[in-house]
């Protein structure tokens, strides 16, 4: 299912949540993104194999492929750009990925594919301008890989955020938005596990949120889950994920214990 997050005639932004079949628990569930502004495209996050027939099909009704410009990867993860040989393939478009994984992703492609394709993002992020819209690449390092980054669209302000507050839930429950800090501690038990695990320290969950607090954010847009909207929610989040231990704050010396 496409889900129209802004449309003012000029400037969209889709999300497609629905595009992974999780009825045999095989996958895990991912949102794709697709940015049109004033006839020029880009994709955030845009696929793994199992998701890029979908897709392009579903995004045809938005943009044809070929006037795809631009892939945005946050990070290098096969679920992000697994399909990127496929894009690269298809269309004229060049990928911005961190730095530390530019050298990386040329290894999903065959041939010499990626040449010249792949721009290392620096890790203090860039703006990559659009033409009635920019498209702000924004630290986010170690939430939760290495070279991490999550991309803010100027137009209609939404954080597409990655795996920063992402939820673990089916793809008819993310058509509902998180709109008040009451809902978002209800469905706090779809988050809290993936948050614990996958990012990495409760000092870089405080630094992004710091951060978070000073953009003018109207939607956090995760890459997995529901997505939030307005502020009361996005402040909720806020001040649960600058507070929570997590990643290596969790790890003992029993962690790490041959059992030979």
């Amino acid at each position: 299912m496409a889900i129209e997050l802004y449309n003012d005639g000029k400037h969209i932004c889709v999300m497609f949540n629905d595009l992974v079949d999780d009825s045999a628990d095989h996958a895990v569930q991912a949102n794709q993104f697709l940015i049109v502004s004033d006839g020029v495209g880009a994709l955030i996050d845009p696929s793994g194999n199992i998701t890029y027939n979908a897709l392009v099909l579903s995004m045809h009704r938005y943009l044809p492929k070929k006037e795809l410009k631009y892939l945005f990867a946050s990070h290098q993860d096969p679920d992000i750009i697994g399909a990127l040989d496929k894009w690269l393939f298809s269309t004229e478009c060049q990928l911005y990925v961190s730095k530390l994984w530019s050298r990386f992703v040329p290894h999903f492609c065959n041939l010499n594919r990626a040449e010249g394709r792949v721009v290392g993002i620096p890790d203090e992020g860039m703006p990559v301008y659009l033409p009635d819209s920019v498209i702000h690449a924004v630290p986010a390092h170690f939430l939760h890989a290495e070279g991490n980054f999550q991309f803010y669209d100027s137009k209609s302000k939404i954080l597409f955020s990655g795996d920063m507050g992402a939820s673990m839930v089916d793809a008819l429950e993310i058509q509902k938005p998180i709109t008040t800090k009451e809902e978002f501690y209800a469905q706090l038990h779809t988050m809290s596990g993936f948050h614990k695990r996958y990012m990495v320290s409760n000092k870089v969950c405080r630094f992004w949120a710091n951060m978070v607090r000073q953009m003018d954010v109207a939607m956090l847009v995760p890459q997995h889950g529901r997505y939030l909207l307005g502020n009361e929610a996005i402040t909720a989040f806020l001040d649960w994920i600058e507070n929570l231990q997590c990643g290596i704050d969790l790890f003992t010396q029993e962690h790490y214990r041959f059992r030979g």
